[in-house]
């Protein structure tokens, strides 16, 4: 079993100068936002509370209505994706998730076949060999015959990147994915996620509070800001420390590790009178 092929050339996922206003929202929640995901690329979307940054993936997903611009899926419009198709093209990962009722780690991963089944047939040998490959990728078939409910937090995002897997998508969606986990499982999913992309030729996007985690993995970062795109490119380039400091309103010093890797470094803000 291989990962989805890369298809067309092209972004896998794209905004287009998007703009999207809640109802009754004194300000719009995207503003002519634009960005792309190609296949083979890991991209993180920084940025702080209330930026328009899980906005951004409901666009991409077709669930949340443009004012204006395109959100696009392999060069389509996201919208007018029929749901299965959708989910054949793109893994989706959101926040959190818990078991809705008792299931074992192979039946969750197997759920993420649906897409390709149709709501009568069975699973057929090449169903089983993708549920195969993506427990395989995913680290998680050791765990076939655990319940869920038993996982620790970071299995069980292990198993919810499994079923997405398993979809055997072109894109995979991730929404702060590893906002529960401690530091050696948020790394783990960090590093799973890249090579996601580097080696199975994936296009990865996912939003992330852990701005330090995503400039150590990601390809690209794009900063969001009161619902606009501030910065796109790579880490170096986008965490900058003014930029930070006025995106976050909250000084941030910026320090490069022996790879060359940016990482923020939130400071004092300073006292009344100038006193630290």
């Amino acid at each position: 079993m291989t990962a989805a092929p890369a298809g067309d050339a092209g972004p896998a996922l794209a905004l287009v100068r998007a703009t999207i206003r809640y109802p009754g929202a004194a300000a719009a929640a995207l503003r002519d936002a634009s960005f792309a995901v190609s296949p083979g690329e890991c991209v993180g979307i920084v940025g702080p509370n209330g930026a328009g940054k899980t906005t951004a993936l409901r666009a991409l997903l077709g669930s949340a209505p443009l004012d204006a611009g395109r959100a696009l899926v392999l060069g389509r419009d996201a919208a007018g994706w029929a749901p299965d198709a959708l989910a054949r093209a793109v893994g989706v990962v959101g926040q959190r998730e818990e078991p809705a009722f008792p299931v074992t780690v192979i039946e969750a991963v197997r759920m993420g076949r649906y897409a390709h089944l149709g709501p009568w047939r069975g699973l057929g040998v090449s169903d089983h060999d993708a549920v195969a490959w993506a427990m395989a990728r995913a680290d998680v078939a050791a765990l076939a015959d655990r319940w869920a409910e038993t996982l620790s937090g970071g299995e069980w995002q292990r198993v919810r990147v499994a079923r997405a897997l398993a979809q055997e998508p072109r894109a995979l969606v991730l929404d702060e994915p590893t906002s529960s986990l401690d530091v050696r499982h948020e790394m783990e999913l960090f590093e799973l996620v890249a090579s996601l992309a580097r080696a199975d030729g994936l296009a990865a996007l996912l939003v992330s509070h852990h701005i330090n985690a995503a400039a150590r993995f990601c390809d690209r970062l794009v900063l969001v800001a009161g619902g606009a795109v501030v910065a796109d490119g790579p880490p170096a380039d986008v965490l900058d420390a003014d930029r930070l400091s006025a995106v976050f309103d909250w000084p941030i010093a910026v320090h490069r590790l022996a790879d060359g890797a940016p990482q923020l470094l939130p400071e004092r803000r300073p006292a009344a009178g100038g006193k630290r």
